[in-house]
């Protein structure tokens, strides 16, 4: 991939402010992130990994300009950057030191 094409991924570090599990569903978590210009809404499946109240106040890496989707009817803005092993352990991606909410990530 061209370098050119990474460069338009907007992502950026968001802090969770709101975070509870979508009735209905087993494994989704709505998410409100502050960028600081701007609140969005997440869905991510992450509740076999993460209660959602250990998320809030907590800062992840973001990216902002996928398509938006709807999952269970709620509308996901964007997405939490996570990786997972071989093992399926899922870990969401978080800054090593703290900056403020809308940094860039380059």
């Amino acid at each position: 991939m061209p370098f050119e094409e990474f460069q338009k991924l907007d992502m950026r570090i968001g802090k969770v402010i709101e975070a509870n599990q979508i009735p209905g569903s087993r494994n989704l978590i709505r998410m409100v992130v502050d960028f600081g210009a701007e609140k969005r809404q997440a869905v991510a499946g992450l509740l076999q990994w993460y209660k959602p109240e250990t998320l809030v106040g907590k800062k992840y890496a973001f990216v902002l300009n996928l398509q938006r989707r709807k999952l269970m009817g709620v509308e996901s803005q964007c997405m939490i950057l996570a990786a997972e092993d071989d093992k399926g352990n899922v870990v969401c991606l978080q800054p090593e030191k703290d900056i403020a909410e809308g940094s860039k990530i380059h």
